[in-house]
């Protein structure tokens, strides 16, 4: 289950601003982006962790991921930043 590691991660960050934060500062260790968020909402966050060499993983969709996160809306993208 590719979920299984942003539900289980003691410190995270919830939605894009804060992810793409985090990255910025080198504080993620691994990157979730949903499949079915818009692009212009994650590809800068992609970018940035490719640049940076932090892995990204894709996951099929933005309501399962914010479930994952412990929210109850859809999540464009999370990243672990203490496992």
């Amino acid at each position: 289950m590719p979920y299984a590691r942003i539900s289980q991660a003691r410190k995270k960050t919830v939605g894009s601003r804060q992810t793409l934060k985090a990255v910025e500062r080198g504080q993620a260790k691994v990157v979730f982006v949903a499949a079915d968020a818009e692009s212009w909402v994650t590809e800068p966050i992609v970018q940035a962790a490719k640049e940076r060499g932090i892995p990204v993983e894709v996951v099929p969709s933005m309501k399962e991921l914010g479930r994952a996160c412990g929210i109850e809306v859809n999540c464009a993208s999370a990243a672990v930043l203490e496992d």
